[in-house]
Formats: C-alpha cells, structure tokens, sequence
C-alpha cells in the first residue's frame, strides 16, 4: 500500500503523553483538545488528518461526514463501539484500535473479581468495617484462536453448548457486536449449573443485563463481577445495589501500564501505517494489511488502470477479494456521482450501487502467471481488460478481443477505439487529432486484424469531443491514469 499521509492529528481526549511524542518524533503536527462537545468537535474535526480517542468521544457519523480531510480514527484501547465503523468505512476512513494495549489489565481486574467472587471479599470488608467478625480447570470457547494454541495456555476447548452446564465461573473476553450482545440471556443461564457465577470486564450487552438480575433472583446466578454495563453510568442500580454483586466503574484499563501501552501502541501503529511499513489494529480496513510490498502497491496501480480503462470504454456497465479486486473497483468506481473510492470502502460502495463481484485465481490454465483479467458484464454485453506489471510498470496486454502488438502502458492520456481495420485508419484519426491539437505520443495495434478491433493511442492532451472520431470508429473512450 502507498503510504497514506497523516500531517495533523487531533487527540480529544487524555492519552499518555509518549502518544503525542511519538507522532510528534516521526513529523505529524499534534492537537490536544478535551471534553470538547459534539459540535465543537464537528467544528474542529475538518482541519485534521487523524483523530485518536479513548472511549469517551463518541464519534458519529455526523462528526464523520464532517471530516473532509479524516484519513484515520485511531481508539487508543481495545473496543470501538464508540466509533460508527459503517459510516468511517463508507468514507474510506481507517478505524483503528490497540488490540492488546489493555488486555493484561482487564485480565488481572477479571482475576480480582473471580477472587472476590469467590471469597465474599467486598461483603467481609463491609462486615469489619461495621464492627462483626464474620468467618461463613479451566475450559473456554474461542471461535479464533485454535485449539492447539489455547492448550499451550492451559484452556481445553469446546462448544459454547458443551461449556454452559460445565462452568462454575463464566469470565466473557469479547468486543461488543452482533454476535456477542446477549451471549448470556436466560436460555444459556438456564443450561448453566445452579449457582454458576460470572464476570464481565469486556463490554456492558454482552450479559443480558435483565436476565442477569433474574437469575440472581432464582439463585441460578450465584453472583456476577461487573465492570462494564449497557448505560455507563448505569441509572438503573438493580445490578450494582444487589447483595451479589461485585461492580467497578469500568476500571478493567485503567492503569498507568495500560494506558501508557494504549496510548504508544496507537501512536506507532499510525506512523508504521504512514511509513508504509505494516498496517495493525485496523478494524475495517483488513484488505490493506498485505498491501505494503513494492509488488503489491504495482498490482493495486495495474487493477486500479484496468478498471478505469474497462469504466471510460463502457461507461453503461451495471456488473464488473483481496485488494486486487478493490483495486479494480476502485478504478471502475472513480467517475461515479457523489463516489470518492478507494480500498477501504470500494466494496460497500459498489454493493449499494448494484454491482455484483465474482473472483477467481488460476495457478496455472488459460491466464499467464503474473496477468491480472478482469471481465465486466451489462446487458447481456461483456468487456475484458487482460493487464500485467512489466518492469514495475502496469500495462494492459488485450482489451475484449483484440492483444495488442505492444502492452499498453497505463499511464498519461490514453485514447482507446474501436474501429474494422484499414490502411487509412491510422493516418484518418492521426488528422482528426492534429486538427484538434493533439499530438500521438505512441500507438499500439492489436495482433489480430478480423473484424471490430481495438486500439489505443497515447496523447499529449484529451480530445476535447470525442465526436469528432463518429465517422472514423465505432466507439471510442479517452481517460488520464
């Protein structure tokens, strides 16, 4: 991937200040403003790069659309659900976050609460404190992590349905997302062991905050360790005022190692990503991670030149993953109203124009090693671009039909069309060009002369109506790459 360019960053909330060094070491120009209101940040956040936030700064998509010049939102901790990924991808924009900044402390807060749990400490430090002297392996589910691994950790695998009627503590490790909210409700209470105690130091949802309090009732929750919950702070206090009940105020990263991790990890992971040197913590944006090679950055120009090349030579397409494909759509996706798209959100873009994508790879068969061809299809009428990287240089080799004597290099003004061969075409659209002022720079022909054939010219400007062509071609498209 070619290095994005992040020359200003806005930091909305207290991070450790080797953040703002970090960024400030390696050229970016740091803005620290906090507690800032959403409209003041909507004020703010169009003059900026980047943006990294904690958990406090609640960044909509109102805030999004504001940002003209936002390239990346990094969330200096682990869960992001106070970032509106969708409308951060649709814009193209990277989500980011430090995915084992704080893992270690809301680990040891987990252990806290189990130990707490389990030995009533809370109750019997109240208890002395009102003057009484009062003395009355491990398993998991990971849909991740392969078992072989979580063994190496001392954790035997299984089926969530295998876990529930084992446990005698449930502890839930999970960003908050569809698949997650209500992982604990009253069916899988119902399947646990009477008495079962749980702890959740993740993200408030996961549990099921009503049927957590149902089972504390009936005693099939025997007590629950909380740090996080639905509403933070939390008006309802049925879960925090119960008798079995241990609860923080979502303290599980907040520690001085945590944050100085979070607050380090978020700052060199935006300056690896601006060097072009890895991509980590990107939540929306995985086709970039393997997109940092010299050979990769070539094969996302081929697809990007292809596509606009098959986009100018059939501008009625309705139908054309990897980044190869992005980068194809990307290309195909540029000229559309209101379209401004790159490999980040190329893919929702063309799902909501209509546009279904279909892909293939071949070790060995029909395509050559190292050819890229991508087909487009409407209306019943196909159009295929055949290209390749030659010398770091992306070419086309063959539009539709027609593989040209010389690979075509994508790049200045191409003017492409299609026309029945003759003695006279080339000298006929050579005097249609020189009229309008435009020289040939190059000319490439295709190898086969049956029929329709296509052909294309580099020129030292576009033509400024392509009408001009009508009596000479059949079709014609002109684009700049």
């Amino acid at each position: 991937m070619a290095p994005i360019s992040i020359r200003t960053v806005l930091i909305s909330e207290s991070v450790d200040p080797r953040c703002r060094a970090i960024l400030e070491e390696n050229g970016i120009r740091v803005t620290e403003k906090q507690t800032m209101k959403k409209e003041e940040l909507i004020a703010e956040i169009k003059d900026y790069d980047g943006l990294v936030v904690r958990s406090a700064t609640k960044v909509t998509a109102d805030v999004i659309n504001a940002a003209d010049n936002l390239k990346i939102i990094g969330r200096a901790g682990t869960g992001v659900d106070n970032v509106d990924v969708d409308a951060a991808t649709k814009k193209g924009i990277i989500v980011m976050n430090t995915p084992s900044g704080n893992t270690i402390s809301a680990a040891e807060l987990t252990c806290a609460l189990l130990m707490s749990l389990s030995r009533n400490v809370p109750q019997a430090a109240m208890s002395m404190k009102q003057g009484n002297w009062d003395r009355k392996k491990t398993i998991g589910y990971d849909p991740i992590t392969p078992p072989g691994v979580s063994a190496s950790w001392g954790v035997e695998q299984m089926s969530l349905e295998q876990l529930w009627p084992q446990c005698d503590y449930i502890t839930v490790h999970t960003p908050l997302m569809a698949a997650t909210v209500g992982l604990l409700n009253d069916e899988t209470f119902a399947k646990c062991k009477r008495g079962v105690k749980v702890v959740n130091c993740a993200r408030g949802g996961i549990i099921d905050e009503a049927a957590l309090l149902r089972a504390l009732e009936s005693g099939q929750c025997g007590g629950a360790g909380l740090d996080v919950f639905v509403e933070e702070p939390p008006k309802d206090r049925s879960l925090v005022q119960h008798p079995n009940v241990i609860s923080c105020p979502h303290l599980g990263a907040s520690t001085k190692e945590a944050q100085a991790r979070c607050g380090e990890d978020i700052a060199l992971q935006i300056v690896d990503m601006v060097k072009g040197n890895n991509l980590v913590g990107a939540v929306n944006a995985q086709v970039l991670a393997s997109t940092f090679s010299q050979e990769s950055q070539q094969l996302i120009k081929l697809g990007e030149a292809i596509g606009a090349v098959l986009r100018s030579c059939r501008d009625c397409m309705k139908s054309c993953t990897g980044f190869m494909t992005s980068a194809v759509l990307v290309g195909l996706m540029s000229r559309e109203s209101g379209c401004c798209p790159n490999l980040i959100n190329v893919l929702s873009l063309t799902k909501e124009t209509g546009i279904t994508v279909n892909q293939t790879h071949c070790e060995s068969g029909g395509v050559a090693a190292g050819v890229c061809e991508v087909v487009i299809e409407a209306d019943g009428c196909s159009l295929k671009g055949i290209g390749a990287v030659l010398g770091g240089v992306p070419v086309l080799l063959g539009l539709s039909d027609s593989v040209f004597r010389q690979p075509v290099t994508l790049a200045g003004n191409l003017l492409f069309f299609q026309a029945s061969a003759s003695p006279q075409l080339l000298s006929s659209v050579a005097g249609v060009l020189a009229s309008e002022g435009v020289q040939i720079e190059s000319f490439s022909a295709p190898v086969d002369h049956t029929g329709d054939v296509w052909y294309c010219v580099g020129v030292s400007s576009p033509l400024q109506d392509l009408s001009a062509l009508e009596p000479l071609v059949k079709d014609a498209a002109q684009l700049c790459v």
